[in-house]
């Protein structure tokens, strides 16, 4: 190919599909190149795959709960796991089928190879050479397996081999308390494994503040051993695979689930040729508002980046950069309000500015336990904790983190609240349902309220609680 083309982009996941839909709306002259499967990660080996095991435990799992409400002979059902596992693979292939639509009607401009950067602007690939005005990189990232592990070969797991699996061991370790290894663990407990994870953190799923993560262990700890703040390894006897970690006895375990974060795709990507400082983990400056490195015409967007591996957030990189790499001069974009979201029961959350960001500086908290939140009792999930952050001043949200049921609505709605700077007040004005859970976020919202100047009476913000169960 002796033309120079447009963009070339590297890696056909999240980041790299968004960021070909912008270069498609403003030239033809582009190519993109992928190694490996085709497919993003979330559809083929994250975002859902899991969450369809999480459906299919949490299913089972809530047969704990049928005798409450007057449903008898939850005793005699079964769990027929190669059947769990063929649905998570049927679903999975029709989510990356969905993704692969995209790509296959490229033709020729979507070539299957290991991509190397030769300097600003070239490319080889499969022993050729490609120029390019732009290059977005998009290669996204892999489990983190350390080392002396990948010795363990097939007892090792991570959510790239976890949904391939034709049926569960009996006994699991995971190893690693992130939102994944939190989703995974109870899901995989609530199937019928016995579960011990461990964390070397003592924070666990992305929580910074100590009292929502102080009940978030609590909760977990009911359904399986968890062990946090203490790190983990691993050795054999025989054909044992044995658990260990300071304090506790060694535990023998079937396989492992590796749940210790992602690294980014860069080894031999060749990012030493672009004559610009590598850090320590050896990627490039980028700036978030643009995803250009340094000031070459050269993105880097997406898992790659080091930066949050959110779908969302790759899918905004990937747009940007898309964008940016078509002009001459690129726009600096405004990000969203941060959300992360644990899809685990209670559901863990985190938007705006978490605890750890605002610790020290003059802020309000406001709480609300679910423990008698009326709707929660009524559907036998009144578990949980929900702390919002706000300035003292004005009564301006600034952030919240939860363990709490819907926790993923709640945390869309604060998210649009900090988004547009709503106060306390500007919340409490708007309708509340009765009976819902929101009530309990409107109780937290009260609880700041007490803490501000009072409000006009005229105002419906201030319309207090009934002090009631059953009405608030």
């Amino acid at each position: 190919m002796d033309e120079i083309l447009d963009v070339i982009i590297i890696g056909a996941g999240s980041a790299g599909l968004a960021a070909l839909r912008e270069v498609e709306k403003r030239t033809c002259n582009f190519v993109l190149i992928n190694d490996g499967q085709w497919g993003t990660v979330c559809a083929r080996v994250g975002c859902m795959p899991s969450k369809t095991l999480i459906e299919a435990a949490n299913a089972f799992h809530h047969r704990h709960t049928f005798p409450e409400f007057g449903i008898r002979g939850a005793e005699h059902l079964t769990l027929d796991i190669a059947a769990v596992m063929r649905r998570v693979r049927r679903l999975r292939d029709s989510f990356v089928a969905g993704t692969l639509k995209t790509t296959d009607a490229l033709g020729d401009r979507a070539i299957s190879g290991r991509a190397r950067l030769l300097g600003v602007g070239r490319v080889e690939v499969n022993g050729r050479e490609l120029r390019s005005r732009s290059i977005i990189i998009a290669t996204g990232s892999r489990p983190v397996i350390p080392a002396p592990w990948r010795a363990f070969s097939k007892q090792v797991l991570t959510t790239d081999t976890l949904f391939e699996q034709i049926t569960l061991p009996s006994r699991m370790a995971v190893i690693g308390l992130g939102p994944v290894g939190v989703e995974m663990a109870q899901a995989l407990s609530r199937l019928g494994v016995n579960v011990v994870a461990f964390s070397e953190q003592a924070a666990i799923a992305g929580l910074s503040d100590p009292q929502v993560n102080a009940v978030a262990i609590e909760l977990l700890k009911h359904e399986f051993s968890l062990h946090s703040g203490e790190k983990a390894d691993l050795d054999t006897f025989g054909s044992e695979l044995r658990v260990r970690a300071a304090g506790t006895e060694e535990i023998v375990v079937d396989s492992i689930l590796v749940a210790l974060g992602r690294q980014p795709n860069i080894d031999n990507l060749g990012l030493e040729t672009l004559g610009i400082g590598l850090n320590e983990h050896g990627l490039p400056p980028v700036d978030p508002h643009t995803m250009q490195i340094g000031d070459l015409p050269i993105f880097m967007a997406g898992d790659v980046d080091g930066c949050k591996p959110l779908l969302h957030e790759a899918a905004d990189e990937g747009h940007i950069a898309g964008i940016n790499a078509t002009r001459t001069m690129p726009f600096c974009f405004a990000r969203r309000v941060p959300l992360a979201i644990v899809f685990s029961e209670p559901e863990m959350a985190t938007v705006g500015s978490p605890f750890q960001s605002l610790n020290g500086k003059n802020i309000l908290v406001g709480e609300v336990r679910f423990e008698h939140q009326s709707r929660a009792r009524a559907g036998q999930r009144n578990q949980g904790i929900l702390r919002l952050y706000a300035e003292p001043e004005c009564g301006r949200l600034l952030g919240a983190e939860m363990c709490a049921p819907a926790a993923e609505h709640m945390a869309h709605l604060l998210a649009l609240a900090i988004e547009r700077s709503l106060t306390v007040q500007d919340l409490l004005r708007l309708p509340f349902y009765h009976p819902v859970l929101e009530e309990g976020l409107r109780t937290a919202l009260r609880d700041l309220a007490a803490q501000l100047p009072a409000g006009n009476e005229s105002d419906l913000g201030s319309c207090s609680a009934f002090n009631v169960e059953a009405l608030d």
